[in-house]
Order: C-alpha cells, then structure tokens, then sequence
C-alpha cells in the first residue's frame, strides 16, 4: 500500500505548470497502484500520456491536439525535434531526482535544433534523444548551417537535415571532422558530404555546452554515432573513424593461391566404399584403390586391342572389296539388274561397292523417275544465285541452311564454313534444290545438308542433284520431308514400324509402350538424314549401298538392327533416361569416352560401341524372321493408295 499524503506536503496545484520536475514526481510506480487512490484521477503510463503531459508543461498550459502535427509545433518552442514514432522509454521515471533539462537559446534556436542533455548520474545512459534527427548533432552544431527550410505544403514537415562530426584521436591533438550533409537538387534526400576540419579547441570555444567535459563529449560522441533510434525517416547518418571494410578498388588484392593435388578431404575419403556403410581400414582402401586401378588399367588395354582388331578387320574387309572390282565390271556394271536375278551377285552387293564404281552403281541403282535433264542443276542453282543477289531469298532459310551445313559431318572437315574445300558446293547444291522444292510449296527440312555431303563426297555437284531430287522422292523420303500436307502418311509409316518392332524384338517393344516412347521420339533423326548423324562414316556408306538397291523397307530394316544393337541400354527404369540415350546423349557413356579419350564428333551412337561390324552381325541374324513379304502387306495395309 502506498503512503498517504502528508500534511505538510504541497498540494498538487501549488506546482507550477511548467516546471518538468514537479510534473515527474507525481508519476510515481508507487502512488499508481494506491488502492485509496481516487479512482477519478487515471494515470496512464504510455508514449502518447507522457507526450501530453510535457506538450502541456512546455506549452504553457495549452491542450495537446492529437489530429495536428504537435511535435514539430514543440520542437520549435524547446530547440529540439521530437519524432512521434520514437520511444520514451529512456526517461528515467524511478530516478530519485529528475533529470533537469538544460536548454540554450541563441539568435538561431528557433531555427536549428539544439542538444539536450540531462544532469544525471547515468549521463552516458540518459543522453539517448527522442528522435533521429537529434542524434545526428554533433559537438560541433553550433557551427553555421543554412536556415531550416520551410515546412512542406502539403502540411508535412520537411526533414531538416543536421551536420555529422568524425573526431580524430590518432593524433597528439585531438582533430574534429565535420561531415554536413546537402539535399540533392530536384528536392531528393540523397546525401552529399562535405568535410570541414576544426581543433578541439574552435569547437569548445564555439559550443561551451556541449563540451563543456571530455567525458562528456566522448560519451555524446558515442551515443549519437552508435545509438540511432529507429524513425519512419531516411536521415544522414555519419560516418564512422573505423577504416573501411573493403579495400580500395585500386589497392592491391592478395589472391589465395589454390592447393595443388588432394585436399585433406580427399585423403582421408574412401572412394572404395559408399558413404552410407561403414568406413573401411585405411591399409584396406589403399589396397582395393590400387586393385580398381589395376583394373581399370587393364580395361583400357582390352578396349585398345578391340579397337586395333576392330579396324584391322575393316580394312582387310576394304581390301576384299577392291579385290572384287574385276567381278564388278564383268559382271554387274553392263547390267545392274542382274542382281536382282543372281543371288551370289546381290551377296556381292551387299557386302559393299567399291570406291571407285560408287557413284555410277549408285546412279543407275536410283534411277531418273523425275526425268531431269543435264542442266536441271544449273538452271535451279542461277535461279537462286539471282535471289540471293537481289535478296529474295528466305533469310529464315538461308540461316537454317547455314545451321545445317555447320553441323554436317564435323570429323572430315571438307564442309566447315568458309574452309571447307567442299562448303560452297554443298551450300549450291541446299540452295538449287530448295528452289526447286519452291515450285512444289515446300520449304527446307534440317538434316538434308547430311544427305547432299555424302552425295558430294562421292560424286560431281550436277550428277548429285539429280540423284538427291530421284532419291528423296521415293514414297518413304518423300513423306518424311514433305512437312505437314504428309503428316498422315507419317503416322502411317510410325504404325508399320511398331508392327515390326512388335514381331521382332517384343522385349523392346513392350519397353518403349511401358515409357509411352513412339517411333516418332527417334526414327525421324535416323531417316531423314540417312543414318549420317548416328552412325560411323563408314556404315552409314555401307548402308547406303544396300539402301539404293533394296529401297524403303532397307530404311526399317537398318532402324531394326540399330535397336538391337542397342537393346542391352535400353532398359532404363526412367523415360528421361531412354530419351537421352536414344538422342546419343547417354551421361555415362559420354564421360566413358572422354575418360577413353574417343573422339566425340563423328556418329552420336559411336559411344555405345555400334559400329559397322555389330550392326551386320544384327542385319544378318534378321535373316532369320524377316520377310519382304511382311513389309508388303503392311504397305497394302497402312498404305492402301500407293
């Protein structure tokens, strides 16, 4: 219970009103809660009551207005800004003397604000302003500054902006630094600092109260440089005397130079063993590292003598080809439709051409349906060179043309753009033969720079173009490069080729149903541009001998053989996975080949070992089921109108 009153103690209204000790001492923790207390008389103990009562002893008696902007009204009377959003938690109510408030009018109190400071014993704790604003004074405030700019029309105050001070200890004599901050033209905040040096003595000559100790300033100095309180508005905030954390972009940077060989981590990891079992021996580690190695060694011995053997027999295999080119010309080149007659000669056949008969076999096996003349190149090849010159010619053409003839063939390096000996005749040739697709209302199909290489590394650009226009208007070819007006016979084609697939390879089949995989995800990369972006050079030469003599069902049976090359790949519990590997995007077998150092530009399915020989070996194991037949009656089937 509190105390009453005494009898010899003042009543309240003999206080004056303005005097802040006297409005202090009737807030006591202990007369709040006097239950004899009259309960007309409420204290409440909140920022907004606390500002009241001083609004109305610094005021003279005058009512607080809470809907007008009090604080800045007040802050011009006492010298010092008040920020409504600041706490005054930092009075000290339980003091046992009140902090007397120490004000100095000068001829620009009305205009700038002043420091306040309270007689305490805890000066450096209670020297806390109430706002921002006020922190940002320094000792040397009363230093000239420009007047207080007026008030904002719209009725806020303008933020005024206050001078900084660094002070200098490293030196014998103290120096103070002011840091003044000038608003930006256009009305911005943005800040802009100017420096000006002064003794400690101008500064205690010039403001005899705020250093009136060194204690004194020291402490203002701290707790208004590293004590802001938090307001709703953006003020400048000075500078600190620490050196900055970064370095000059100028200065020097030492770069921490990298750790040649393994690190500690990697010394002590077992790469024998997963993470998640128990770690093995460290003796037992080494020792399995170096059977891995061993291993891995061999392995890459293995693989060597594969490749030479590989290509030892390749080349005898080539040999035997040229050996036969007697045969040839006995008894093929006078008619070559003997073979169609004579097994032995379609065996020879298919064994391969020779180089040097490639191109006149290939001509006559093709055929001329189109019935195209000599000059048939040249007249399409000047019909393009006119639009080019005028610039007529599809630009969105020409950059896909130029795209495609970057990426053909990259190994033999006879088309790279502008060194490629053969660049500027494969570019003609892609550009005569769009122009004759014009005529037809069809446009360039990506993957027929391919076709035009092959043609070009075997024979002349004219007799080319016109084993190119014969050959892609097969029925098969046709469609496929025909864009959407062939999109059924497409689809037509993509359902004979699960018919097959299905009869021949089920596993495979019910894979690929099982990952929702169609033929459309792969075959049209394997038939539009022959087999040339997957295949070794030489197969793909190969099968492009069997492929002009046998025609379309050749195109399946080859995609057959691919797959069954690649059936032990081809079980991947993800689509993603499947998807990779039949783009010849595999992760694994990449990083296998690189680690084997392979070569990474020639056929993309060269890295799952698919070569020419495997790929016989499956073409001739299909003896056993496939029938021309089977490929005739899917035809009448799907195809009812060819």
């Amino acid at each position: 219970m509190a105390e009453q009153h005494s009898g010899d103690e003042p009543p309240d209204n003999e206080h004056h009103p303005n005097t802040l000790e006297a409005t202090l001492s009737r807030l006591s923790l202990d007369d709040a809660f006097d239950d004899a207390d009259d309960h007309d008389v409420s204290l409440e103990f909140s920022p907004s009551a606390i500002r009241a009562a001083l609004s109305k002893n610094l005021n003279g008696g005058e009512d607080w207005h809470p809907g007008l902007d009090n604080a800045s009204i007040d802050s011009a009377k006492v010298g010092y800004s008040v920020d409504p959003d600041a706490s005054v938690s930092t009075f000290d109510i339980d003091a046992r003397s009140p902090p007397t408030l120490e004000r100095t009018f000068s001829s620009e109190s009305m205009d700038r604000p002043q420091l306040t400071h309270y007689d305490s014993a805890q000066d450096s704790l209670y020297d806390v302003p109430l706002s921002e604003s006020v922190s940002q004074a320094s000792v040397s405030s009363q230093l000239s500054s420009p007047p207080a700019p007026p008030s904002h029309p719209n009725g806020r105050d303008h933020v005024s902006e206050f001078p900084s001070v660094q002070i200098h200890t490293s030196d014998d004599t103290p120096v103070v630094a002011e840091v003044k901050s000038e608003p930006a033209l256009g009305g911005d905040t943005s800040l802009g600092r100017t420096q000006q040096s002064v003794s400690h003595e101008e500064v205690r000559a010039r403001n005899p109260l705020s250093l009136s100790s060194p204690l004194r300033a020291s402490a203002n100095a701290v707790s208004t440089s590293s004590l802001p309180l938090p307001t709703s508005q953006s003020l400048p905030v000075p500078s600190t005397s620490e050196p900055p954390a970064h370095p000059p972009s100028n200065a020097p940077r030492h770069r921490p130079a990298r750790p040649m060989g393994p690190s500690a981590l990697d010394k002590v990891v077992s790469k024998t063993r997963p993470s998640f079992l128990p770690p093995k021996d460290r003796s037992e580690d080494k020792k399995h590292m170096a059977d891995w190695e061993k291993m891995m060694k061999h392995s890459r011995v293995a693989e060597e003598k594969r490749r030479k053997a590989l290509h030892e027999r390749r080349l005898a295999r080539e040999r035997k080809i040229e050996e036969s080119i007697s045969v040839w010309e006995r008894e093929i080149v006078p008619d070559w439709t003997v073979v169609h007659r004579n097994h032995a000669l379609r065996k020879l056949w298919w064994q391969g051409i020779p180089t040097k008969l490639r191109a006149t076999m290939w001509q006559n096996a093709v055929g001329n349906s189109l019935v195209l003349g000599k000059d048939t190149y040249k007249t399409c090849l000047s019909r393009a060179k006119r639009a080019l010159s005028s610039g007529t010619f599809p630009t969105t053409i020409l950059r896909m043309l130029e795209e495609d003839i970057a990426c053909t063939l990259p190994a033999l390096h006879l088309f790279a753009p502008e060194t490629g000996p053969l660049y500027q005749d494969l570019k003609d040739m892609l550009c005569a033969w769009v122009v004759s697709r014009s005529d037809e209302g069809l446009g360039y199909v990506s993957g027929i720079a391919k076709v035009a290489a092959m043609i070009l590394i075997n024979m002349a650009p004219a007799p080319g173009f016109v084993l190119m226009r014969n050959l892609l208007e097969r029925h098969c070819l046709r469609s496929f490069y025909g864009g959407l007006a062939s999109k059924d016979e497409v689809e037509a084609y993509y359902r004979i080729f699960d018919t097959l697939l299905a009869d021949g390879m089920p596993k495979i089949y019910f894979n690929f149903k099982q990952h929702q995989i169609s033929p459309a995800a792969y075959l049209p990369e394997w038939i539009i541009p022959l087999f040339l972006d997957h295949l070794p050079f030489e197969a793909c030469a190969r099968l492009w001998d069997i492929l002009l003599l046998e025609g379309d069902s050749f195109l399946y049976r080859a995609a057959l053989a691919i797959l069954a090359v690649l059936e032990p790949r081809l079980f991947f519990p993800d689509r993603r996975e499947l998807l990779e590997l039949l783009k010849g995007e595999n992760k694994a077998a990449l990083e296998v080949a690189r680690r084997e150092s392979r070569p990474l530009d020639g056929g993309k399915y060269e890295i799952y070992g698919v070569d020419e020989e495997t790929l016989w070996e499956r073409l001739d194991a299909m003896d056993e089921w496939w029938k021309p037949s089977t490929w005739t009656r899917l035809i009448q089937r799907e195809l009812p109108d060819l």
